[in-house]
């Protein structure tokens, strides 16, 4: 009995070990966005864009964001990413991230 409980606890952890190393790398603050595509059209690593991303506040899913919220997240994503790339326009961050965005730019205009 011991022995097949072992066996057990051992089958369970490789079950979810396999699932952790299979589980594609997803952002702590935005698991939807799909970070190949955006990084890919902005020209610059994956690995720059999650970084950049990291200190993003997006309005919870469902939600519109406030002004201040769009004004912040723009600020701290756009000087980011200017850092890794300097070519980087606010207008090609905009039209990057609403291809990608659920909802395109209309998901991303303030709620009033």
């Amino acid at each position: 009995m011991f022995m097949s409980k072992g066996i057990l606890l051992v089958s369970a952890t490789l079950c979810i070990s396999a699932n952790a190393i299979a589980a594609p790398d997803l952002l702590s603050n935005d698991p939807r966005r799909p970070v190949e595509s955006v990084s890919r059209d902005l020209g610059i690593k994956p690995e720059q864009f999650v970084a950049c991303f990291e200190n993003v506040n997006p309005a919870p899913q469902g939600e519109r964001p406030t002004t201040e919220r769009v004004h912040a997240n723009k600020a701290v994503l756009l000087g980011c990413l200017q850092k890794a790339d300097a070519g980087i326009t606010n207008e090609k961050l905009d039209e990057v991230m609403d291809r990608y965005r659920p909802g395109g730019h209309e998901a991303q205009a303030p709620a009033k």
